[in-house]
């Protein structure tokens, strides 16, 4: 029987040192723990799957918390399900004891209770996600009925600028004195110079 950990991290500037010290607080040897990091889109985790090839019946998955398994309840019963009933695998969760089955072969009930109270833990979880996200909707909709608007907001030009874009563009000064002359970054003048390009063009075809 071997014992492996895992741990994941949903940002790489986000330090593990927590998830892998509960690991050896657990006596799992340090080339049992795998380690997943990851940005906040991107959910592939090679570690993870590295893991499951070496998993056999009879040994144990460790990991912190029960989110490590998935991002949402479907995801985590999935996982949870793959590796105690496809695999014959035994689970721990350090920070819910509750959902231990590896002292639970024995205890038909036991594994029963695990198996219930890990999908009602999973269901509050995302039904507390699902409400965030429908609070947000709806406190976005009521900002925008009162008129606010999302989204990036240009900066205003600074006074001169229609100056110097005219000096810039009859050759009278070049482009880098022309945005330092403003306090203005050389792309930002010169994709905004453009911006007025266009401004004009549109308005001519209107009249």
């Amino acid at each position: 029987m071997e014992r492996y950990g895992y741990v994941r991290v949903s940002a790489k500037d986000q330090n593990p040192e927590r998830q892998i010290l509960a690991m050896q607080e657990q006596k799992i040897r340090r080339e049992n723990i795998y380690l997943d990091k990851m940005s906040g889109q991107d959910f592939s985790r090679p570690q993870y799957s590295r893991l499951l090839k070496r998993l056999k019946k009879g040994d144990v998955f460790i990991v912190k918390s029960i989110d490590r398994l998935g991002r949402n309840y479907e995801e985590i019963l999935e996982q949870w399900r793959m590796i105690t009933k496809r695999i014959g695998a035994d689970i721990q969760v350090i920070d819910m004891p509750l959902l231990n089955t590896d002292y639970r072969h024995e205890s038909l009930t036991g594994a029963f209770i695990s198996d219930l109270v890990l999908q009602i833990l999973a269901y509050v979880a995302e039904t507390e996600r699902a409400l965030i996200r429908q609070r947000q909707a709806e406190g976005i909709a009521a900002a925008k009925r009162k008129g606010v608007c999302f989204g990036c907001q240009k900066q205003q030009l600074p006074e001169g600028f229609e100056t110097y874009c005219r000096m810039w563009k009859d050759g009278k000064i070049s482009l880098r004195k022309a945005a330092d002359a403003l306090g203005m970054n050389h792309t930002t003048f010169y994709r905004r110079c453009l911006e007025q390009d266009d401004k004009s063009r549109e308005n001519c075809r209107k009249l």
